[in-house]
């Protein structure tokens, strides 16, 4: 028999994080984890002791599916990789999400169907963008950050044998990795 789990992520925007918390607590959690979320790509270090914690037959609680993923494609991922582990999936306030049951399978088979979806059209306009570009001469892509002048510049500053890697970039704008990638070296770098 396995267990409920809650998760929730309370963000610095919520009014009232005590009711993700209450709506948790009334549904029998064995345990319930709790991240504070203070930016997009915040850490979320409860999260992944709550994925540690989760058995084949638990089932992972959250309050709404927006607490689970940043975006659709997040939430698919998620949601996938816990169904092969035997984990099941259920939101407390939309009831969208509810992996154990006939309803919430097709509902999330919708999910990821949309996902592949959109991520397919993405990638389609991004190829007609860029052969629309191509076509009137341009380039795709971002302006490489070591302009010929630059590369020379680094170049005799490292023959000179006078500078450190990290000088050299730190001259030129950039990372020593760019100037490694970027000059040609034959003596070992000091750094």
């Amino acid at each position: 028999m396995g267990h409920n789990i809650g998760y929730a992520r309370i963000s610095t925007a919520d009014q009232n994080p005590q009711l993700q918390l209450d709506a948790l607590d009334a549904a029998d959690c064995l345990k319930v984890y709790t991240d504070t979320a203070t930016g997009t790509k915040a850490d979320r270090p409860q999260w992944n002791a709550c994925l540690g914690d989760l058995r084949p037959g638990d089932t992972l609680l959250i309050w709404k599916i927006d607490r689970l993923g940043r975006n659709l494609r997040d939430l698919i991922d998620i949601v996938t990789t816990l169904q092969a582990r035997g984990v099941g999936v259920r939101s407390l306030t939309n009831g969208i999400v509810d992996t154990a049951t006939a309803h919430g399978k097709l509902v999330f088979g919708m999910f990821a169907l949309m996902a592949e979806y959109e991520a397919a059209l993405i990638k389609e306009r991004t190829e007609a963008g860029l052969a629309a570009a191509r076509a009137r001469g341009r380039k795709g892509g971002r302006k490489p950050k070591m302009t010929p002048t630059l590369i020379g510049k680094a170049q005799r500053m490292y023959d000179s044998r006078q500078f450190t890697m990290a000088e050299i970039a730190q001259s030129c704008g950039v990372t020593p990795m760019t100037i490694y990638r970027t000059i040609r070296t034959s003596r070992p770098a000091t750094s």
